[in-house]
């Protein structure tokens, strides 16, 4: 499974097909957090959803990677189907872990902030819950799942716009609205954490569906 992660990991950076989110990541934490002096709880929101639109493109980019004859030697040389599946979405979220990192910290350096560390965990679940959620968009839109990518693009957008603005209908939604009525970083804490277990769900399911349909291809 390591090596497979650092494959993939490697295939990414060579292909430069980061940048692209990565830009954008950037680009939104600045934007959004520059010369900020609110609460940590309304900027760790803010920066979660840099993450969800960062980590469900970078999926797509990833699995997008290689086409069907590649991917079949990949798959062959690894034993399976799922173990590459996996790998992809281990792969991920190592590239979504370096995106909380940077999503931690940046706020600090661009607003005026005093950190504690229940803000820290807030602003950590608060983005890994995004990046999970994102990573199972990416999967289920991928072209593991649609050979036409016009459909998976529109259908990422969809809904991304769900999760994001449907009221109670994702873990996405749910948090954000809670951080941004939350007193304080340490009444956020414990709520959070339920809803990054529901986006960790979220995710098995969608690692589910997709190799249950790239089962029924093959």
């Amino acid at each position: 499974m390591i090596a497979l992660v650092r494959y993939q990991s490697t295939v990414l950076l060579l292909s430069q097909r980061y940048l692209a989110p990565l830009l954008l990541f950037l680009g939104l934490v600045t934007v959004l957090t520059s010369n900020d002096t609110g609460p940590l709880t309304a900027t760790y929101a803010a920066v979660a959803v840099a993450v969800l639109l960062c980590s469900a493109w970078l999926t797509m980019a990833l699995i997008a990677l290689e086409d069907q004859p590649h991917r079949s030697i990949v798959v062959v040389s690894a034993g399976s189907h799922l173990r590459v599946l996996l790998a992809t979405v281990a792969t991920a979220a190592v590239w979504c872990l370096l995106l909380t990192a940077a999503g931690l910290v940046l706020p600090l350096l661009l607003g005026t902030h005093t950190a504690g560390p229940e803000d820290l965990l807030l602003g950590t679940m608060a983005q890994l819950t995004c990046a999970f959620t994102g990573t199972a968009i990416g999967l289920v839109c991928s072209r593991l799942v649609f050979h036409r990518q016009g459909y998976a693009l529109v259908l990422a957008l969809v809904l991304l716009l769900s999760v994001l603005l449907g009221k109670g209908v994702s873990p996405v939604n749910i948090m954000l609205t809670h951080l941004q009525n939350a007193p304080d970083s340490a009444a956020a804490v414990a709520p959070t954490g339920v809803l990054l277990a529901v986006a960790a769900g979220l995710l098995a399911t969608a690692v589910a569906a997709t190799r249950a349909i790239t089962r029924r291809r093959a």
